[in-house]
């Protein structure tokens, strides 16, 4: 796995995950796998995101474990040395885009405007965030915006539940979509992996 693009073509549904307690990491990750889901984002949201990464890339190599919500040049560097395999983020500026190149690893900038796909664009970019989806337009944007860049494909990210998932999936710039219902706090706080694996079985049926 080299590109962006390659990404997209994991899952229907990537898992954005928020991990509070460090020991669920690596049961969710194989909660996940187990379900059919061979892609995890974990979100750098929370003080052991970057323990959880390199807990789940050492323990569960099966799973392609990857950075999400990276709002820093900092974080991108953190992440790739935690042994995430991917980066992903909200939005993008120079400093941590240039930061996400020089990692190496394939990434997903967010952009939620035509002008900011296209400015992804002209940095040889063509698989990206759609971030927040719901919020910023949701599947009628994405359709809209097809025509003029055809060359794009989103992961779309934000708001989007189980329901609504193949608005998106139908459309043909559109390479998966990212959702947190797969894993609910509620569910985790609960130490309910088999849930999990349940979800992610639905999620992974998508298409």
């Amino acid at each position: 796995m080299t590109t962006g693009t390659d990404l997209l073509t994991l899952s229907p549904v990537m898992p954005v995950v928020v991990i509070d307690d460090v020991g669920d990491a690596v049961p969710t990750a194989r909660a996940l796998l187990a379900g059919g889901i061979g892609v995890i984002e974990l979100t750098l949201r929370t003080p052991v995101a970057l323990t959880a990464i390199e807990r789940v890339a050492a323990e569960v190599p099966d799973i392609v474990v990857g950075a999400g919500t990276v709002t820093s040049p900092e974080q991108a560097k953190q992440a790739a040395d935690a042994g995430a395999k991917f980066l992903v983020t909200p939005g993008c500026t120079d400093s941590v885009l240039d930061a996400a190149f020089a990692t190496g690893l394939p990434f997903l900038p967010g952009a939620s405007t035509v002008s900011e796909a296209m400015r992804l664009a002209e940095r040889g970019l063509s698989a990206l965030k759609f971030f927040p989806a719901e919020a910023s337009g949701g599947a009628a944007f994405l359709k809209s915006i097809a025509g003029p860049l055809p060359q794009l494909q989103f992961c779309p990210t934000g708001g989007i539940t189980v329901s609504s998932a193949p608005s998106y999936l139908a459309l043909p710039n559109v390479g998966c979509i990212g959702g947190s219902w797969l894993t609910p706090a509620k569910l985790l706080a609960a130490k309910d992996f088999a849930a999990v694996e349940k979800l992610a079985a639905e999620a992974a049926a998508l298409r």
